[in-house]
């Protein structure tokens, strides 16, 4: 795939060395990842073609920011389902080793379309691939991973003098899918979080070269039915941004929207509209009140072991006799680890943090993240001013908060089927993930 490069300014690294009082460079970049068709997409359990033709082209972009110390930090968005470690990791490899970076300072982020490719071996059990489409498949997520690398690369060699500042709008699309479950006579009200962080990057003459924004929903609008690539809401939105922008880089990161879906949704026309919605939620936060970022960047990385509910081999034996086609596929792989002697009972989950200054801190959670740890997390470090975003890194799964979890239904049990993975996780796995989080911003705050 050619990478196409959008660099913030066309000036020198001598030049950026003349402006002594800048605050920050900034470099972006735009690679197409728009797969060959036809091709398998991916999302859906329903949907048994494949794709024949483009609705709207899909990209990969990268922002490269750099402190007046030198510390770095390379965020990559992408229009697709999500992201397995096995193509994250080795994009983040080839980039470290190219730039000198570490982990930490590389964070990507997946849309969550359900209009895109899929991304091999990220929710294999969907599919039916004769070998020709599962090589097809395989080579594109190896293609993938190496323009990963290339657009940040291209990202950082476009670093220009550029100033940072951070707003909130608000979009109201987004629903909680999930049926409210009464407690005693009354059914709490289901969360959402319409909140739309806005970062923008101005140049030294004020014009705004790029905007990273967020929001928390799938990129669900189209359904199984929908059989064309495209970038759903998300595209939609961004690329009303560039229009209103001109020489302006949208990128799109997804929040915890694990149990939230678009409403209205089932018609391109609902595309349409909640991009515009979300676009014009952008353009009001970009002319309110602001807070201007300032230095140090800073970075931190954990991993953590989310521990699966207790399972034995008899489960997959009794479960390769179901008539469910998928849940026969599932076992197939569970069983495959047990006959290795490798059964999975946990989850390597990644937790990142990018605090910019004091004025913003950016967690990256890794799956799909329901729209409880966003909530809570704003609830409990109210002395940081907080960007959450789920989807990052490797989304291997759904990330249930244990209220999601007790509730039971698609995304803390079901869903798992679809993934290849075991079952439910245990009950802790709220508290790991916040176990894990204290102690990213942790580590965040030692760094001042």
């Amino acid at each position: 795939m050619k990478t196409v490069l959008c660099g913030l300014l066309a000036m020198a690294l001598g030049t950026m060395a003349a402006a002594p009082d800048r605050e920050f460079l900034v470099g972006a970049a735009v690679a197409p990842i728009t797969p060959p068709l036809p091709f398998w997409l991916s999302g859906y359990a329903a949907r048994t073609n494949m794709a024949l033709s483009v609705r709207s082209p899909l990209h990969a972009k990268a922002l490269a920011i750099e402190d007046r110390a030198g510390q770095r930090v390379v965020i990559v968005t992408t229009d697709l389902i999500g992201l397995p470690r096995e193509v994250s990791d080795a994009a983040a490899e080839r980039i470290m080793r190219e730039h000198g970076l570490s982990r930490s300072q590389i964070l990507f982020n997946s849309s969550h379309t359900h209009c895109g490719p899929a991304v091999w071996p990220n929710l294999q059990v969907l599919f039916a691939m004769n070998n020709a489409d599962m090589e097809q498949t395989r080579q594109y997520a190896s293609t993938l991973a190496r323009t990963l690398a290339s657009v940040a690369s291209n990202a950082l060699a476009a670093r220009a003098p550029a100033r940072l500042a951070c707003g909130n709008g608000r979009a109201t699309f987004a629903i909680n899918r999930r049926p409210p479950r009464a407690v005693g006579a009354q059914a709490p009200a289901a969360p959402t979080d319409h909140d739309v962080p806005v970062i923008s990057i101005t140049d030294p003459n004020g014009l705004i070269r790029a905007i990273l924004f967020g929001y928390a929903c799938h990129n669900t609008t189209l359904g199984a039915d929908f059989a064309e690539v495209d970038g759903d809401y998300a595209g939609q939105a961004q690329r009303e941004l560039e229009n209103a922008f001109p020489g302006c880089t949208a990128l799109f990161l997804m929040l915890c929207g694990g149990d939230q879906n678009p409403s209205p949704r089932g018609q391109y026309a609902h595309v349409e509209n909640h991009g515009r919605a979300l676009a014009a939620a952008v353009r009001a936060a970009l002319g309110g009140p602001r807070r201007e970022i300032h230095g140090p960047l800073r970075t931190a990385w954990r991993e953590i072991p989310l521990a699966f509910a207790p399972h034995q081999r008899a489960d997959f034996e009794a479960e390769l006799g179901s008539t469910h086609v998928f849940r026969q596929r599932r076992a197939r792989l569970m069983l495959a680890d047990y006959d290795a002697g490798r059964p999975r009972r946990e989850l390597r989950y990644p937790i990142q943090g990018i605090a910019l200054g004091t004025g913003l801190t950016l967690l990256g959670l890794g799956g799909e993240v329901v729209v409880d740890y966003a909530l809570r997390a704003r609830r409990e470090f109210p002395d940081h001013p907080l960007l959450v975003a789920g989807y990052c890194n490797d989304v291997a799964c759904y990330i249930p908060s244990l209220r999601v979890l007790r509730e039971g239904g698609y995304e803390p049990v079901d869903s798992m089927i679809y993934y290849g993975l075991p079952g439910p996780f245990a009950e802790d796995v709220e508290d790991r993930v916040f176990r894990g989080l204290t102690a990213v911003i942790e580590d965040l705050h030692r760094r001042r």
